[in-house]
């Protein structure tokens, strides 16, 4: 029986060692310009022909030979949107020697020529944060694969779903092996990351010529631009950020009108516990661009457990809620409302306490701050700033 592990030959020196399943595999991805075939593999592997194939399938779902013509695929799109190499210097870079033969192999493969792919530059892109649909989004880019559910991506599931045609698996997580199926199923150009992911993950999306790009940037403007670059939307996201600078201008100066010197404090309750809160979203929105009055502790990111007592001592104006969405806390909710100290605090009494949502207040992303903007502003001034929906189109 196949083994995972190296077997030695009893004959010493003369024998070389016999790969694994995975190592040749790896074999396979490191010279995949080489020439190969079955039968020689199958001797790296110390297997007949037959059962290397059998079991190669059995454990990485495709050929030996579907593996192999993948990987060269892949690498050949890589050369055709990022290098000005000849179709002929391109086949043998990748493993044909006849440039006409890799015109079909891929024509079959991607379903257009060589020369028509290479003509259309627009990038497939996937992602797998939904910070990074938002960015996308924004530019005027649909990923073909992306992090889509109901409960925690709502928005994107409701207008995008039907666009979106690869859905993967809850966002900010690593890539778990259903979600990296459809992930390749989508074929990508290119993944855009928000966050690490296991290294043997990239080699084996890099394997297959999927670039993997990571945004860096802390501030929500600069994520834009990296992505823009990425993406070739450079003047899209130039001119989206210069209208979203004076959506917000306008936006403050209403606010202001509305709200006069008035302190705002934002508050997380989960459980039976009360926190001071502040993420990138809400510090950059309301204490930046609305630039409302608020405590020293909520200029900064912020996650602090506090007393009512505490509470009492600040005593905001207005108060912004985010509310766990379980039973817990709901019930704490539901009991803390009738409490002494919280209904004395000068927001409660004068009905300035506003509930706001986990989506889009959780997100950090161009699209997420633009929803951001018209939730808080008509939330203070009763106005809606909403322009007209920017045009968004596939990329296919």
């Amino acid at each position: 029986m196949f083994s995972n592990e190296r077997n030695h030959s009893e004959a010493g020196s003369t024998d070389a060692l016999h790969m694994s399943l995975d190592e040749v595999r790896e074999y396979i991805a490191s010279r995949f310009a080489e020439q190969m075939s079955i039968q020689s593999l199958a001797q790296l592997a110390g297997l007949s022909p037959n059962y290397f194939g059998e079991a190669f399938k059995k454990a990485y779902g495709q050929s030996v030979m579907d593996y192999l013509t993948e990987l060269r695929i892949g690498h050949a799109k890589q050369l055709l949107r990022d290098s000005d190499l000849y179709m002929r210097e391109i086949a043998r870079k990748v493993g044909y020697h006849d440039e006409f033969y890799f015109s079909r192999k891929f024509k079959k493969v991607v379903g257009v020529s060589p020369s028509a792919y290479s003509r259309d530059t627009r990038k497939r892109v996937a992602v797998t944060s939904a910070a990074a649909i938002g960015n996308l989004l924004v530019l005027g880019v649909v990923p073909v694969a992306a992090p889509l559910d109901p409960k925690w991506s709502p928005h994107y599931h409701y207008y995008y779903q039907e666009q979106i045609k690869v859905h993967l698996s809850s966002p900010e997580a690593d890539l778990d092996e259903e979600s990296l199926r459809k992930l390749m199923s989508a074929k990508p150009d290119m993944l855009i990351l928000h966050h690490e992911h296991d290294p043997m993950v990239r080699k084996q999306l890099l394997s297959s010529g999927i670039e993997c790009v990571e945004i860096g940037a802390a501030d929500w403007r600069e994520q834009l631009r990296q992505t823009a670059e990425v993406v070739d939307r450079q003047s899209v996201c130039e001119q989206w950020i210069a209208d979203y600078e004076t959506r917000a201008a306008e936006a403050r100066e209403s606010v202001s009108q509305a709200v006069g010197a008035d302190v705002f404090i934002t508050l997380r309750i989960s459980g039976e516990q009360i926190y001071l809160y502040s993420n990138r979203g809400i510090r950059d929105m309301l204490y930046g661009d609305l630039a409302l009055a608020t405590i020293p502790e909520l200029k900064q990111l912020s996650n602090k457990e506090i007393t009512l007592d505490q509470l009492a001592q600040f005593n905001p104006d207005r108060l912004l809620l985010l509310i766990c969405p379980n039973a817990s806390t709901r019930k704490y909710w539901l009991s803390l409302q009738y409490h002494t100290q919280w209904r004395g605090l000068n927001a409660v009494k004068n009905g300035q306490m506003y509930v706001i949502p986990s989506n889009p207040w959780f997100e950090y992303s161009a699209l997420a701050m633009n929803r951001m903007l018209e939730e808080a502003t008509l939330m203070l001034t009763g106005k809606n700033p909403a322009p007209s929906p920017v045009p968004v189109h596939g990329v296919t």
